[in-house]
């Protein structure tokens, strides 16, 4: 089981058909599942303005337009940089596989070298493109791969929210865990806090401007917060579309090298 933090195109699908249960009745793994299964539709398409802001409040803007697919389990995402000169053209590719144990593919497009470049397990903890989101925030995480503990039910922005714990089993992850703020009736994680491995507090994320579209419940607006470099990137998210139709022909390593992804 997958998809407990996927970030830009998959993190704007966080979306569920509205659904309450007791936290009493509920372990942390199971809430984490009913997470991973949430329903975001089977294809989609939006435009993300991204703003990078350091500690001197300066910012720079960037657009990137992305499509996104179900394969069954499986998904597809494909973004591209849109604006400014500097990274227009430049892409991202992934294949999300469902199977336990298998890894995502994912590749990273640069202009100036014509040429994609495959991300290797080793390059999961960079950061993507200058923002506070790194390979790993943006691939897929098997529910099975943390143990996750229910702490406590807590309101955030006057919603009820269950708070969960999710500690990695594996030895050199990250992050030596995570904290998440799961709003109970759509099962969004309006925010998640990462510690890092000396159990720091490292990032903060917060969804917002939660709504339906096309049925759907969607996070119009994510900020994370590095406060350890004391930047911030806020993703916002425009022209969203749910179940279009949506072509095979863009997920592929030689539609992005051509720049044929409009």
């Amino acid at each position: 089981m997958k998809r407990v933090l996927q970030v830009i195109m998959p993190l704007a699908l966080l979306a569920f058909p509205l659904i309450s249960a007791s936290a009493d009745s509920l372990s942390g793994e199971e809430i984490m599942n009913k997470v991973d299964g949430r329903y975001g539709g089977d294809s989609g398409k939006q435009i993300t303005t991204i703003k990078l802001i350091n500690d001197r409040n300066s910012e720079r803007v960037r657009s990137m337009l992305s499509y996104t697919k179900k394969y069954g389990e499986d998904e597809k995402t494909v973004m591209v940089f849109r604006e400014p000169a500097d990274v227009e053209g430049v892409g991202y590719l992934s294949y999300s596989y469902d199977e336990r144990g298998r890894d995502d593919d994912t590749w990273l497009f640069l202009p100036a070298v014509r040429k994609s470049r495959r991300i290797s397990g080793s390059s999961r903890n960079d950061y993507f493109m200058g923002t506070d989101f790194t390979y790993d925030d943006m691939g897929d995480r098997d529910v099975e791969e943390d143990r996750h503990e229910f702490l406590k039910e807590e309101n955030v922005c006057g919603e009820p929210c269950w708070v969960v714990e999710s500690t990695p089993l594996e030895s050199g992850y990250i992050y030596s865990k995570k904290v998440s703020w799961i709003r109970e009736d759509v099962l969004i994680p309006v925010k998640v806090e990462f510690y890092d491995r000396q159990g720091n507090l490292m990032k903060i994320l917060e969804s917002s401007e939660i709504e339906e579209i096309n049925g759907v419940w969607t996070a119009r607006r994510m900020e994370m917060n590095n406060l350890q470099k004391a930047h911030r990137t806020i993703l916002e998210f425009d022209d969203v579309q749910f179940n279009i139709p949506v072509q095979d022909t863009l997920f592929a390593v030689a539609t992005l090298e051509r720049g044929r992804i409009r």
